[in-house]
């Protein structure tokens, strides 16, 4: 009898526990804090800030969605002109290559929840996987003959998806370029004479008795001086415009959110919501603070949350301090810290006492946050790209859209190239050497030409 009531009891115990483990687990799906519970491993680096957010990649209780990789990287691939697109293995006279590599779909080479596989750029493919299709290179390219295959993806010679600086003919065709061009000097920004072209409408400069915030408020002495003198005063941006939203009612609104920055700065949070910085309030997650982060970061700030304001700062909306200071008010690795002794930053300090031109100056964000042109309406614009990620990996990335604004294409590759450089902030000449444009160069040479194939082809 006692030993039937001891059963029960161990039953009703282990039902009450199940029940309570369903309960939590079904509680915690529903939110998006508690989440990891059903992470089945470490996440990548370029994803593991939206992680808690299972469905932005998942089909709930089913595999990853193909479309959830394209909805934040096909404009980045299309841009790229990515070197393996999907189309290139769904044509049929590719079959072979499908069952070698099925570059169809990215989770091919990109699986997540595997720390142990997982190598740089979230790649978790052995490192062999280009001799897959390429293993007769040798024969094409004598130079390649000798290599390892895992050279193929070393710096400064082939990248998977983007390949826009290491194409052989624009390594041709760039491949005598001196060290440091005739001009250094970065494309000027050009967003407020832009926003007057396309809103002709905008009110006149106006002035602190101007300002429309709410009369029973106080305001510090320095708030409304600094409002006037910012190109937001200057193009008639007052108080009640960021303030409060029309759709909502007349509520004044303490903080605005990026929303209200997207309604005239349309590009740039865009950019911002791609990014390390943004992507978590992309996907309705709390901001990112730099206690989240994964590299080394000044722990006095850990909890600061990352909005348009965090790096612009409110009401003074400052870009120089959020090229340098802002940067640096956070990040705290070797290449950050090196920065305020480099050739760059002495050149930005110049640019700022007025002893160098105008946009001759490096800043953090004059090679994280580039200055990017673009047409429209038979006009050349210029947009700061707020994405920081956008041309950090591979680095190469940068090569067009940065370095080569002062650098020749030679000397670009073997800095970005080298470890040391990238730690000391790029303070010292490169001390490796990257074959990649000697070789083009000697294969140009060595082609006969389209007069001689015709000759050849007659005998």
């Amino acid at each position: 009898m006692i030993r039937r009531l001891q059963q029960r009891a161990l039953w009703v115990i282990w039902l009450l526990g199940t029940l309570s483990l369903a309960a939590y687990l079904g509680w915690t799906m529903q939110r998006t804090d508690g989440a990891e519970v059903f992470l089945p491993g470490e996440t990548s680096h370029g994803h593991y800030q939206i992680e808690m957010q299972c469905s932005v990649c998942h089909t709930p209780m089913s595999g990853v969605k193909q479309e959830a990789c394209l909805d934040c990287h096909a404009t980045e691939l299309e841009a790229a002109d990515d070197s393996h697109p999907p189309k290139k293995f769904l044509d049929p006279r590719n079959a072979d290559r499908v069952a070698a590599l099925n570059a169809r779909l990215c989770v091919t080479c990109h699986r997540e929840h595997v720390p142990e596989i997982t190598r740089p750029l979230g790649v978790t493919m052995p490192q062999d996987y280009c001799f897959r299709c390429h293993a007769d290179i040798g024969e094409e390219r004598p130079s390649h003959v000798d290599l390892g295959f895992q050279t193929c993806a070393s710096s400064g010679c082939h990248n998977f998806h983007d390949n826009r600086a290491l194409y052989e003919d624009f390594l041709v065709k760039h491949g005598k370029s001196p060290d440091l061009a005739a001009t250094l000097l970065n494309p000027p920004r050009d967003f407020a004479a832009r926003y007057r072209q396309e809103h002709p409408e905008a009110a006149s400069a106006l002035t602190i008795a101007q300002h429309n915030g709410p009369a029973d408020r106080t305001y510090e002495p320095t708030l409304l001086t600094d409002w006037a003198e910012t190109a937001h005063a200057q193009a008639g941006v007052n108080c009640r415009d960021c303030h409060v939203d029309p759709d909502a009612g007349p509520q004044w609104i303490e903080r605005p959110a990026h929303t209200v920055c997207a309604t005239c700065h349309e590009a740039e949070p865009k950019g911002f919501l791609l990014g390390h910085h943004g992507m978590r309030l992309d996907q309705g997650l709390s901001p990112m603070t730099p206690g989240m982060a994964r590299i080394p970061m000044k722990e006095e700030v850990a909890d600061r949350a990352l909005t348009c304001v965090s790096c612009h700062r409110a009401h003074t909306f400052d870009t120089q301090h959020a090229a340098v200071k802002a940067c640096m008010g956070c990040h705290n690795d070797d290449h950050t810290r090196a920065y305020l002794g480099s050739k760059h930053h002495t050149l930005w300090q110049r640019e700022r006492q007025g002893t160098a031109a105008p946009n001759s100056g490096v800043s953090c964000a004059t090679c994280h946050m580039p200055r990017e042109q673009y047409q429209r309406g038979g006009n050349t614009w210029v947009e700061v790209q707020h994405n920081q990620n956008d041309n950090l990996r591979p680095n190469e990335k940068m090569i067009r859209s940065v370095c080569m604004n002062c650098h020749g294409l030679r000397f670009s590759i073997d800095a970005l190239a080298d470890p040391k450089l990238l730690a000391n902030n790029y303070n010292s000449q490169p001390s490796t050497h990257i074959e990649s444009i000697d070789w083009a160069m000697r294969r140009v040479k060595t082609k006969p030409s389209d007069a001689s194939k015709k000759e050849n082809e007659k005998r």
